[in-house]
């Protein structure tokens, strides 16, 4: 088979979307199909032996690090020469829309992957008002595909709040190999607490959509040591209101691996996540999650058997539950390793290699299929 992978971001940028499509290509190329990524430069040409094809682009304004990708002739050009059997759209906005229409005049299915709650980030930067105009383009751009999947219950009813048709859920895969429990480094441990603290950690981009000042309210905790996994505009601001925390910058492959595998306790604070991976591979790694009961996170996290969920609301109940929760762990050792072996069994049917097999075999498969054959109801 022949995949053309139209991708907001790919790599060098390291985000949800690029994580995502990396793992997907990687696992596609395994199972023998033909792989082509379309996605906003700067960038390499080339992923291993498949081909990146660069569009036009210009910095994001919040991030001016982040490539916006443009509307480009490109696109089209890309996926005639490629002539795929079907073009996966992954996390589309601009760049996506471009694929969506390059395919249907060219008479290639379709199956577009939901992944970023745009209204709910807008929201965490103060851009209100975009929700008609966002919703609209959303339900314009989706109810176009072949397929919609989304990651988790929660973004399945978004979309189908806002009439997008054909909605199917498809959870992201994790690495079990990778995130194991086995990572845990003793090394690691002694010299992020030397005194025995239990290591609670945040690990993902560190900004504001991810609500990380909310982190603040964990640094005071006795007997625990706040750390910080990952990079972004307002670390130096979680460092200011939680001094005594330690960041560890960005990790990527068996240091990413370790690091997650050696915290106690793992905590998220962004509540507009369609899936949230980190949460996914802390689970994997054996670790209990503390998290909002929003998004995704509904899904990820069962509620005293692998962590605890807060009130995803920014009140004084939802900091006093965040609180809570990661004090509950941090002092009852018997609940921590009891939590994180429930953890590690909760995804260890979620293996990249069974969510990829689903998405080839099922959902591409259906979209391939005669238009009169193929379902309209989301199953």
């Amino acid at each position: 088979m022949r995949v053309a992978v139209v991708a907001e971001s790919f790599l060098p940028q390291v985000n949800g979307v690029a994580n995502s499509v990396r793992h997907l290509v990687d696992q596609l190329v395994a199972r023998g199909h033909e792989a082509l990524i379309i996605a906003p430069g700067p960038g390499e040409t080339t992923y291993g032996s498949i081909p990146v094809v660069r569009v036009r682009s210009f910095p994001f304004p919040i991030y001016r690090d982040l490539p916006l990708g443009l509307p480009d002739a490109s696109v089209r050009r890309a996926i005639t020469e490629f002539a795929p059997d079907v073009v996966h759209l992954a996390s589309p906005i601009v760049v996506g829309m471009s694929g969506l229409r390059a395919a249907e005049r060219l008479g290639i299915p379709t199956v577009a992957i939901y992944q970023t709650d745009i209204v709910g980030f807008g929201h965490q930067y103060g851009l209100v008002g975009i929700d008609r105009t966002v919703w609209a383009w959303t339900r314009r751009l989706y109810s176009r595909a072949g397929r919609t999947l989304a990651p988790s219950s929660a973004a399945a009813a978004q979309l189908s709040a806002i009439r997008v048709p054909r909605v199917h859920l498809w959870q992201r895969g994790v690495d079990l190999r990778q995130f194991r429990p086995s990572r845990r480094s003793p090394a690691l441990r002694a010299s992020l607490a030397p005194n025995g603290e239990v290591l609670v950690g945040y690990v993902g981009r560190v900004a504001m959509e991810k609500r990380v000042h909310l982190l603040r309210h964990l640094a005071d905790l006795p007997g625990t040591r706040l750390v910080i996994v990952g990079d972004g505009p307002e670390l130096e601001e979680v460092r200011r209101l939680a001094p005594s925390s330690v960041s560890l910058g960005m990790l990527h492959g068996a240091e990413l691996a370790a690091a997650v595998a050696s915290l106690d306790v793992f905590v998220h604070t962004g509540a507009h996540e369609t899936f949230c991976q980190a949460a996914q591979e802390a689970l994997a790694s054996g670790v209990p999650v503390v998290a909002p009961g929003a998004g995704g996170l509904l899904d990820l996290v069962t509620p005293g058997e692998t962590g605890f969920l807060f009130d995803p609301a920014e009140s004084a109940v939802g900091v006093a539950e965040l609180r809570a929760g990661v004090q509950t762990l941090a002092e009852n050792p018997v609940l921590r390793r009891a939590m994180g072996q429930a953890a590690r069994m909760s995804v260890l049917e979620r293996g990249w290699e069974r969510i990829i097999d689903q998405l080839v075999n099922v959902h591409y498969r259906a979209v391939m299929r005669p238009a009169a054959s193929r379902d309209t109801v989301a199953a």
